[in-house]
């Protein structure tokens, strides 16, 4: 009856442990979905949730996460030597771990980073160290949308560091993933690989596929409720219309593209907007509108560089304040280094100090003694 009762103990304790560790992970996993959700208008406190989690998250799975979680949220400030930082420490953990689709995508990730900061050489390298592992998973419909990533961002490399007939081809491999996946997720990448294939055709001159690549572009971008894509598809098409001669259409379709990017805030988006309705009232003679747009144009321009020179400010006003805090912890280490020295050698001078003087009355211990026998002697 003892043993009996001593078993369900047990069983109520595994249960007990199951159940916390369950409700554990649901606890954290719910942590990182709100923090995915600040990523881009509070990136700050997306990467506290991220360090935090990363910190005291029982298992590596989660870890991991956390800091892909910083990451991301580094890589929307743009700071994306900060975020390969945070990236390579979770490749660091992942070598731990035998899930490769973890290790695909944290490859992948450090890939996109290096294209950003347009080290070529780099991003391919770890894109062919995921590509590497991808091509060994074996259930390959599973990750048919780390593929199109990997495709894609290749594209993005060879469209900038090569010419963009080779770029097309990865673009177009990177689209069959994606569609392969069947997964609704991916519509937001199908409108930007669309877009951006779209700039390579006007690129090659071939203005026919340009406007298909814009015009499906524009379809996925709908699809996800995407303003700021689908503006920047709309722009593109009305490139196109722009170099046939199509002005009337080309102003249609920016006036669109005008509407639907007033609440996005993308100023380089407004701004070929903006320039593009200018150029394009121009060629019809409205030269009202023309200085109307055009003085949209400029202002834009100006709030651009603004904001540059805001960013480049804040920069270098955190670069300092960060040598500040460099200097001001090595002059706090060289102070206690100088007092630990001094106190260090006071208490080795009172040692000598001591020594001494217990040898000097050794000394007169054994003198007196000497003088005793001495005195017994005559």
């Amino acid at each position: 009856m003892r043993v009996r009762f001593f078993h369900i103990i047990v069983l109520w304790i595994v249960a007990f442990c199951s159940c916390s560790s369950i409700a554990q992970h649901q606890s954290f996993d719910s942590i990182l979905k709100n923090g995915t959700l600040q990523i881009y208008e509070h990136p700050d406190e997306a990467i506290k949730t991220g360090q935090s989690v990363a910190r005291s998250a029982p298992d590596l799975r989660t870890k991991i996460n956390g800091l892909m979680l910083v990451t991301d949220a580094y890589s929307s400030k743009r700071d994306y030597q900060k975020s390969l930082e945070y990236v390579i420490k979770a490749k660091n953990l992942a070598a731990k771990s035998d899930n490769a689709i973890i290790q695909i995508k944290i490859l992948t990730k450090i890939g996109i980073l290096y294209q950003q900061l347009k080290i070529y050489d780099k991003a391919i390298q770890y894109l062919d160290e995921s590509n590497a592992v991808a091509q060994s998973y074996p259930d390959k419909d599973s990750i048919r949308t780390l593929l199109g990533n990997n495709y894609i961002i290749r594209g993005f490399v060879y469209k900038e560091q090569l010419n963009c007939d080779i770029a097309i081809g990865y673009f177009k491999q990177g689209i069959a993933e994606y569609r392969e996946s069947k997964s609704p997720m991916v519509n937001a990448n199908l409108s930007i690989v669309s877009y951006n294939l779209g700039n390579c055709y006007i690129r090659l001159h071939d203005n026919e596929a340009a406007k298909k690549s814009f015009a499906e572009s524009i379809v996925y971008a709908k699809k996800v409720n995407a303003n700021s894509l689908l503006a920047f598809a709309q722009k593109g098409l009305a490139e196109v219309y722009t170099l046939e001669g199509r002005y009337s259409d080309a102003i249609e379709v920016l006036s669109k593209a005008a509407e639907t990017s007033k609440n996005v805030g993308d100023l380089v988006l407004n701004r070929g907007i903006f320039k593009g309705l200018s150029e394009n009232y121009l060629a019809v003679n409205e030269w009202g509108k023309y200085r109307e747009f055009q003085q949209k144009h400029l202002e834009t321009i100006l709030k651009i560089n603004e904001s540059e020179r805001k960013s480049v400010s804040d920069s270098l006003n955190e670069s300092a304040q960060n040598q500040y805090l460099k200097l001001k912890s090595a002059k706090e280490k060289y102070i206690s280094g100088i007092v630990l020295l001094a106190v260090l050698s006071i208490i080795l001078l009172i040692a000598i100090f001591l020594m001494q003087k217990k040898a000097a009355k050794k000394l007169f211990l054994a003198q007196q003694k000497v003088q005793k026998l001495q005195h017994i002697g005559l």
